[in-house]
């Protein structure tokens, strides 16, 4: 078997403080240098994916997927010697769209989606029916030995677009390795003029496993406030990371 370095995170596109927040964002990224990172909220116009990828030793090619509007939405950040397919894009309707590419890891397949679903909290019929979305998107998917969906989902766990996902075979990476979920993924405890305050703090985030793919470990990452401002994260949400082993008997 082998390992592939997966993470994900929302930026929180240019809201609160982006200025102050984006050299803790480069320094998490620099000192967590993942095979493939999914990121949501991002301005393609500035480059905000690019900027993020260019923040350590580790060269990243960028595979976006516009939503709502076509210079802001999701990208993927794949390490530059893996090999990767054009991205292929999935919409979610209500402004949310979800992206995919195909990954070669030593001749395991994975196929990788990083998806934003709805984010009003009374609308867990529209998560659900999200959800469902990307199952049928993968399932129409050439076979693969792994699939991984990353992303923020905006769903806790008691919400049934996490057990739709459940019930088609996907595992979180975080759960499988720790025993449970984080706690929380959002709020971070950022402050800023534009956070958002609707709904109790829960884990809203993940990284999904089916196939040959297995959680080894698993941890919140993005997590640091500044060291003299403790209320300045690098975004609203916290990431995810996960050490996942690959196998080609998944397929």
């Amino acid at each position: 078997m082998t390992a592939l370095h997966v993470a994900t995170l929302n930026i929180r596109n240019l809201a609160d403080r982006r200025n102050e927040r984006l050299p803790l964002l480069l320094r998490d990224f620099a000192a967590l240098q993942p095979d493939v990172i999914g990121l949501q909220e991002v301005v393609f116009v500035l480059e905000q994916d690019r900027l993020i990828g260019a923040g350590g030793p580790g060269h990243y090619q960028a595979s976006r997927a516009w939503a709502g509007r076509p210079e802001y939405g999701n990208s993927i950040l794949t390490r530059e010697d893996l090999p990767t397919s054009e991205p292929d894009r999935l919409e979610l309707s209500h402004g949310r769209s979800a992206g995919r590419v195909r990954i070669a890891v030593d001749g395991v397949e994975v196929e990788f989606v990083n998806a934003h679903l709805h984010h009003e909290v009374p609308d867990d019929a529209i998560r659900d029916h999200q959800a469902q979305l990307l199952i049928d998107w993968l399932m129409d998917a050439p076979p693969s030995d792994a699939q991984i969906i990353v992303g923020d989902f905006n769903a806790d766990p008691a919400e049934p677009a996490y057990a739709r996902l459940a019930a088609a075979g996907f595992r979180s990476a975080y759960l499988e390795a720790n025993g449970s979920e984080p706690a929380v993924t959002w709020p971070s405890g950022l402050e800023g003029p534009a956070i958002d305050t609707d709904g109790e703090p829960s884990c809203l985030d993940y990284i999904w496993l089916r196939g040959g793919a297995t959680s080894e470990s698993a941890r919140v990452v993005f997590d640091r406030p500044a060291a003299n401002d403790h209320g300045l994260f690098p975004s609203d949400h916290f990431g995810l990371s996960a050490i996942v082993r690959l196998s080609s008997a998944g397929r």
